[in-house]
């Protein structure tokens, strides 16, 4: 198994340790890394057999205004950031993931505000077979999980977890 990290993040993968699909056929990645995950199953030359993306930063439903606020915030004060960024990841609860933190840059936060989910190349990887498993927070407090959920379903196998966050835990789980 490949797997991508996300925005500022390092090493949460165990994070995902109940879904994830640990064989030589599957990639996955984490908000901003199932971004680097998809592309990179788009070009490789090995066998996939399934794409598991974990809360997939989604923001092509988001104005240029959100995205030039996240920019200029990011630039003025990028610890203030990181650190509220965390909190929203990590909502809703009140835990720490300071342990898988790594300092982001500018041009992933560009990357990630900017990426267009391309509906042909989803299809494209439909039609090679491979198996999109998309898993989706209900109380995602970074992307809009219903419109991302309404996005992929004509393309992946949606799990839309109830009372759960962009970490896919909610108040029950033990982290």
């Amino acid at each position: 198994m490949r797997y991508f990290s996300g925005f500022c993040f390092y090493g949460e993968e165990e994070l995902f340790e109940p879904w994830l699909l640990k064989n030589d056929f599957s990639v996955a990645g984490f908000s901003y890394g199932a971004i680097q995950a998809f592309e990179y199953v788009l070009t490789c030359k090995h066998r996939v057999d399934t794409l598991q993306l974990f809360s997939p930063a989604f923001f092509q439903n988001r104005d240029a205004k959100f995205k030039k606020l996240q920019t200029l915030s990011f630039a003025k004060n990028t610890k203030e950031y990181c650190e509220q960024f965390l909190k929203s990841v990590a909502y809703p609860l009140s835990y720490s993931l300071e342990s898988y933190f790594k300092k982001g840059t500018s041009e992933e936060l560009d990357m990630l505000l900017n990426y267009v989910w391309d509906v042909k190349k989803l299809q494209e990887l439909q039609q090679k077979g491979v198996h999109i498993e998309v898993y989706l927070g209900e109380f995602d407090a970074i992307i809009d999980a219903s419109t991302c959920r309404d996005f992929f379903i004509q393309f992946a196998t949606v799990y839309y977890i109830k009372n759960a966050g962009h970490i896919l835990r909610t108040c029950e789980d033990k982290v």
